[in-house]
């Protein structure tokens, strides 16, 4: 019986330190954001027209 403890406790602490380190790595990711120039969907002439004030 007490070994199945053991084996318990010892999964729950491997599975605490996978999610910690997992969730240190996403928040730790720098996310990067492209420029509206370089967006093939979008005309460069509505970004123009966009631009100029009426």
């Amino acid at each position: 019986m007490n070994t199945v403890f053991v084996v318990c406790i010892v999964i729950v602490i491997v599975v605490l330190l996978l999610a910690v380190i997992t969730t240190s790595k996403a928040y730790s990711y720098k996310h990067t954001i492209d420029s509206l120039e370089k967006n093939p969907h979008i005309d460069q002439k509505e970004m123009d027209q966009e631009d100029k004030p009426q």
